[in-house]
């Protein structure tokens, strides 16, 4: 095994060469620094070697993009902070419309084979609006009305599972709708209605 030889006391650096470099070191540092960081990071070239070399242009760029980026930030991050507030507010104006803006809610279950029917008593050219949704199942439904020899269907469905809309009426009296669950499980239809209306009347 070969050790390296130990170098000589006279071959050493004295602490004055030693101070020297250091300050050299520390000069050539601030002089890139200043030509070359300064001019490459953020356009700023106080000798003019940066603008020589094309340094100054890409610090510039570099500078512009960042502004950019941190604009887009600043707007992206107010849009989603007003859009979750405007979803927020715009939850609590829908429940509360919601529940203001349905006059009666009616709720019912058919079993399988079973059906009923649920109507409104109104004038001629009165408007009812409605929606609906069917729990469990599909069902089929007439919304229709007959009176006074007069009759008139607004809609027919087989097998759905919700509906909305509204209708005028063409002559007074009760319009409505049969319900028949023809599946095999029970369902529960839950009815809103808002309109011109003076009761409802239910058959079984």
């Amino acid at each position: 095994m070969y050790n390296a030889p130990q170098p000589k006391l006279e071959d050493l650096p004295t602490n004055k060469q030693l101070g020297r470099m250091s300050i050299i070191a520390v000069i050539g540092a601030a002089f890139i620094g200043i030509c070359a960081y300064l001019p490459a990071e953020y356009g700023v070239d106080p000798t003019g070697i940066g603008t020589v070399l094309g340094l100054t242009e890409m610090g510039e760029i570099k500078q512009e993009l960042e502004a950019e980026a941190e604009a887009d930030r600043l707007l992206h991050g107010e849009q989603e902070e007003s859009s979750f507030i405007d979803r927020v507010l715009g939850s609590f104006i829908s429940t509360a419309h919601a529940q203001e803006a349905w006059q009666d809610e009616i709720v019912f279950t058919l079993e399988p084979g079973a059906f009923t029917e649920i109507k409104a008593t109104m004038e001629e050219g009165a408007t009812l609006t409605y929606a609906w949704v069917a729990e469990g199942g599909r069902i089929n439904f007439d919304l229709h009305a007959h009176a006074g020899g007069q009759d008139v269907i607004y809609e027919r469905g087989r097998g759905q599972t919700e509906g909305e809309g509204s209708f005028e009426t063409p002559f007074a009296g009760d319009h409505g709708w049969f319900w028949r669950n023809r599946d095999d499980e029970a369902i529960t239809v839950t009815l809103q209605l808002r309109g011109e209306y003076t009761a409802i009347v239910r058959d079984e």
